[in-house]
């Protein structure tokens, strides 16, 4: 293995992001000479800098906001069933002769984290139309759950994700909302933030008191802050809920396996890096 190989997290913004904590903390469990980085781009930069991956020695990448589906455009390589299906990507990978694969991992951390939660949904309430709600609507629909209801600002995402999963999950009724309303929450069993309203103080809380309904899970994919507005909410209304760190450690633990292909990825201590990274936010 190469001396000084290169990782890191594309989009932005992700100054807040613990992925270097978890994905270094592995490098260094396993004595692997790498370093996971940051690479805040702008759109425009986006391109060259995939262009030029093997000038800097870059052997993978994690893609965040709001580049999960622009990557698919820009990547001329492979594309995981699941990407195709999802339409968006969260893990790239340089083969050995340079070229460039993509994977989507958000659905197996997703996936992962609600079988440790032992949440068991049977209706889902997503806000949301981004990459990461394909993600988690593939891994709903994967289990074959009755309902998922999604709401997002541009009405446009909501019905195109609907239209798309209800094609490939015939046995999922999924539906676009108008608005929270129209989630119906209280015939939910559990609601998912995944949209990235909530990660700065003066965003607004999109949720009222009057629409939840005990019995109802809240899951936030925003982990720092690590108790949201609307995690807050849930514990004042005495409701589970849980935010999305177990989701990045789950998601983050099959990248790296994509990337490295050890014997076992080092799980405990990426859980532990990022456990004591939350307690200095």
């Amino acid at each position: 293995m190469n001396n000084g190989r290169v990782y890191g997290l594309v989009g932005n913004p992700i100054q807040h992001s613990l992925s270097p904590l978890m994905h270094n903390a592995a490098f260094s469990s396993l004595k692997i000479k790498a370093k996971y980085k940051l690479f805040p781009l702008e759109r425009k930069e986006l391109k060259p800098f995939l262009n030029n991956l093997k000038k800097r020695n870059i052997c993978g990448l994690n893609i965040t906001i709001p580049y999960k589906e622009e990557i698919l455009h820009l990547v001329d390589g492979y594309l995981s069933s699941a990407v195709r299906v999802i339409s968006a990507a969260n893990t790239l990978v340089v083969d050995k002769s340079g070229k460039l694969k993509l994977f989507n991992t958000d659905y197996l951390g997703f996936t992962a984290h609600l079988r440790e939660l032992k949440v068991v949904p049977r209706k889902a309430a997503i806000i949301g139309a981004g990459g990461a709600a394909r993600a988690v609507c593939y891994a709903l629909g994967k289990k074959k759950i009755q309902e998922v209801a999604i709401y997002d600002i541009d009405k446009f995402r909501s019905l195109s994700l609907m239209q798309r999963f209800n094609q490939i999950f015939p046995d999922t009724q999924f539906v676009a909302a108008q608005n929270i309303d129209w989630l119906k929450l209280k015939e939910k069993d559990i609601l998912i933030n995944t949209s990235p309203v909530g990660m700065k103080e003066t965003d607004p809380l999109l949720v009222d008191k009057s629409q939840l309904t005990p019995g109802l899970f809240i899951y936030d994919l925003i982990y720092n802050p690590a108790r949201t507005k609307l995690l807050k909410l849930a514990e004042e209304n005495g409701l589970a809920y849980s935010n999305g760190l177990g989701m990045l450690l789950y998601q983050g633990a099959e990248a790296f396996d994509l990337w490295i292909s050890p014997a076992r990825t080092p799980v405990e201590a990426m859980r532990k890096a990022l456990e004591k990274g939350v307690k200095k936010l």
